[in-house]
């Protein structure tokens, strides 16, 4: 399995465990650049909720939100701004879901997230 679809297996559970917490998913994968992608966006309560996904098979080398840099939060807002812009959206919020696969299978969820 290579990394693109290892991340897209982390997406598949995330957006699972969205659903079956009252999410709609609207779109998946959104690129503003070569820099910038949106794993997730979804609407949640009247509100657009755009998700960043991290996953990892355990963590032996440090924990899936530690995988989200300065660099990388800077990215996620650029694509969020751009997509809010573009789409008229008011209300919004950045969520991260932190997925590790082994020993057992663990989903975190933070939401409404800033650094």
């Amino acid at each position: 399995m290579n990394k693109r679809e290892f991340g897209n297996n982390g997406e598949d559970l995330a957006c699972e465990y969205l659903l079956k917490n009252g999410y709609e998913i609207l779109e998946r994968n959104k690129h503003y650049s070569k820099f910038c992608e949106i794993d997730i966006i979804a609407k949640h309560k009247n509100k657009t909720v755009f998700v960043e996904v991290k996953t990892r098979k355990t963590d032996a080398y440090g924990t899936p939100f530690e995988a989200i840099t300065k660099t990388k939060y800077k990215n996620i807002i650029t694509g969020v701004l751009s997509y809010a812009k573009e789409n008229k959206i008011k209300d919004f919020q950045i969520d991260v879901i932190g997925i590790t696969l082994y020993p057992q299978i663990r989903i975190q969820h933070l939401k409404n997230i800033s650094l």
